[in-house]
C-alpha cells in the first residue's frame, strides 16, 4: 500500500517522519512527502511543473526536484490553508526581503529539536543552556532563538538563559557551572563568541561550546579552523562543536568536531553541480548543498541552498561557504 501523508493522523505522521531508520524507508517517505507537497503547495507545484517533473516521473529519491531556498522570500511556502501557528523570519540585508517559513504545526519542530539534540548529545534535561545570540535575539521570530528556548524549557535548569551583552555575568555563570560539575552548553553566534573570547580566558574543560556560524558582517570572515582554534584556547576545551541550520529548515545538522556535520535520520544532504543544478556531484567533490528535511512536511522538504560544501568518505559533510552573488544569511559562512 502506497504511503499517503494526507491520510496520516498526527501521531502516525510523527512516527513516520522520526521513526526512519534506514535508506529505504527514507526514500519511501520522501517520495510520499513529495507527492503531498506537489498536490498541496502551489509554489512548489509551479516549480516542479516548470521543470516537467510531475509525480508520475518521480520513482526514486534522486528524481525529486529541489526548490531554491530563495522561494521562501518570494512566496508563501505552505501545504496548509489555515493560518500558521508561527512564522519564522530570516535575517536580511538592508533592502532585501527576509525568508519566511510558515510553520503549520509547531509540535513537529519541537519533536525535531528534541530528537535531534538527543541523537547527538543525549537528553536536554541533563544540560544547562547558556546562549549568546545577539542579532537573532533582537529580531522577530528567529527559528534559532525558538530552538534554544525549547532546549532551555526541556532542560528546566534555573541557570539557563540568554546573555545579550553582559559578558561579565556570562563569565561568572560559566565559572560557577564549571565548578559545580554540571553539564552545560554555551550556544553562540560566531562573532559574539569571538568577542567574548577576546575579553576573557577560561578553563571550561568539560563545557560544550556550540557555534552556530555567521559573522553577518560584524567581523572579517575567517576560516572555521582558525575560529575553532581561537575558541578552544579561550575556553580551555578540546573541541568546538557546530550547528548547521537555517530559517527554511526545521532540523539541524551537528558537527561534534572539525566542522564535519552529520544529519539526523529524517534529514539528508546532497551536492549538486554548480553549473547544472539537476545533477549531483560525486563524494569528495565540491558542490552546492541540497537538503531533504522531512520535518518540513507541511512546507517544502526539498531545498536547494546557496551554500557550498562537500561530502566526506565517512558520510559527514562540510560547509565551505556561500555561492558568489548570493545574499549573505545567518548560517555558516566560513570556509573550512
Amino acid at each position: 500500500m502506497t504511503l499517503q501523508i494526507s491520510k496520516l493522523a498526527h501521531k502516525e505522521l510523527i512516527d513516520t517522519i522520526f521513526g526512519i531508520n534506514d535508506s529505504l524507508s527514507f526514500e519511501n517517505v520522501s517520495i510520499a512527502v513529495f507527492k503531498y507537497q506537489y498536490q498541496n503547495c502551489p509554489a512548489y507545484k509551479q516549480f516542479c511543473d516548470a521543470l516537467n517533473l510531475t509525480p508520475a516521473k518521480i520513482t526514486k529519491l534522486e528524481d525529486i526536484p529541489f526548490m531554491p531556498a530563495d522561494f521562501f522570500r518570494k512566496h508563501e511556502i505552505s501545504c496548509i490553508s489555515k493560518p500558521p501557528e508561527l512564522c519564522f523570519y530570516s535575517s536580511s540585508t538592508t533592502g532585501t526581503t527576509p525568508s519566511r517559513h510558515y510553520v503549520a504545526d509547531l509540535s513537529i519542530y519541537d519533536e525535531s529539536i528534541n530528537r535531534c539534540f538527543e541523537m547527538f548529545f543525549g537528553s536536554p534535561s541533563k544540560y544547562c543552556f547558556l546562549a549568546l545570540l545577539p542579532g537573532y535575539l533582537e529580531r522577530k521570530n528567529s527559528s534559532l532563538v525558538y530552538m534554544v528556548k525549547k532546549l532551555m524549557e526541556l532542560s528546566g535548569h534555573k541557570k539557563s538563559g540568554f546573555f545579550l551583552h553582559d559578558f561579565k555575568k556570562l563569565r561568572d555563570t560559566l565559572e560557577e557551572l564549571s565548578d559545580s560539575g554540571n553539564k552545560f552548553m554555551l550556544i553562540g553566534v560566531s562573532h559574539a563568541l569571538l568577542g567574548f573570547a577576546e575579553k576573557y580566558s577560561l578553563n571550561l574543560k568539560d563545557a560544550i561550546i556550540l557555534e552556530t556560524g555567521g559573522m553577518k558582517g560584524q567581523r572579517k570572515e575567517i576560516i572555521r579552523r582558525e575560529l575553532h582554534e581561537r575558541l578552544k584556547e579561550a575556553f580551555g576545551v578540546k573541541e568546538i562543536t557546530s550547528e548547521y541550520g537555517m530559517t527554511e529548515l526545521l532540523s539541524q545538522a551537528y558537527a561534534l568536531k572539525s566542522g564535519k556535520f552529520k544529519t539526523p535520520n529524517w534529514m539528508k544532504v546532497f551536492f549538486r553541480e554548480l553549473n547544472d543544478p539537476l545533477n549531483n556531484v560525486m563524494p569528495g567533490r565540491n558542490g552546492s548543498i541540497n537538503i531533504v528535511d522531512l520535518a518540513n512536511v507541511h512546507s517544502c522538504s526539498f531545498i536547494a541552498t546557496q551554500d557550498l560544501g562537500k561530502q566526506n568518505p565517512d558520510s559527514t559533510f562540510e560547509v565551505l561557504g556561500r555561492m558568489d552573488n548570493s545574499e549573505i544569511r545567518g548560517c555558516n559562512l566560513m570556509v573550512s
